[in-house]
């Protein structure tokens, strides 16, 4: 939810920012793509419940591309408008949490091979470690 801790440890993000349309908080992301491929950017609303299930609370994330913004599409960049993300957050009962994620894209385009390859074997397996760091190095609020 901290998208300014986001572009501090997440290397694929070009810009990342929030901002108000129609009333909603509206989440513009460009992600960097190899060479020769192009970036690809998101425009999505997302939402934050924490649930109190038997007595412990559940934080629950839920994002999805909305099509109508008035964020203009870049040269160069392809959008990708069919995005959708749910995200539950629990404590493991010990010092960590259990994070349970539903995830899906269409990055429109051409996708080589070779990169769907390179993403199921090193992309994803690489990100999670990156968050599951940049979560033990979160700041802590005082």
């Amino acid at each position: 939810m901290d998208l300014d801790y986001r572009k501090q440890w997440d290397s694929y993000v070009k810009e990342l920012y929030e901002k108000e349309i129609h009333g909603k908080l509206v989440v513009y992301w460009e992600v960097k793509y190899p060479f020769p491929m192009s970036n690809r950017d998101y425009v999505f609303v997302r939402d934050r419940r924490d649930l109190d299930l038997n007595g412990q609370t559940v934080h629950v994330i839920l994002a999805k591309s909305c099509s109508k913004s008035k964020i203009p599409v870049k040269d160069s960049v392809i959008r990708v408008s069919n995005y959708r993300q749910s995200l539950v957050i629990e404590s493991d009962g010990k010092n960590g949490c259990k994070v349970s994620m539903f995830y899906h894209d269409n990055p429109e385009g051409m996708i080589p091979s070779w990169l769907i390859n390179w993403a199921a074997k090193n992309g994803v397996p690489n990100f999670l470690k990156d968050i599951q760091e940049a979560c033990r190095n979160y700041p802590r609020r005082k």
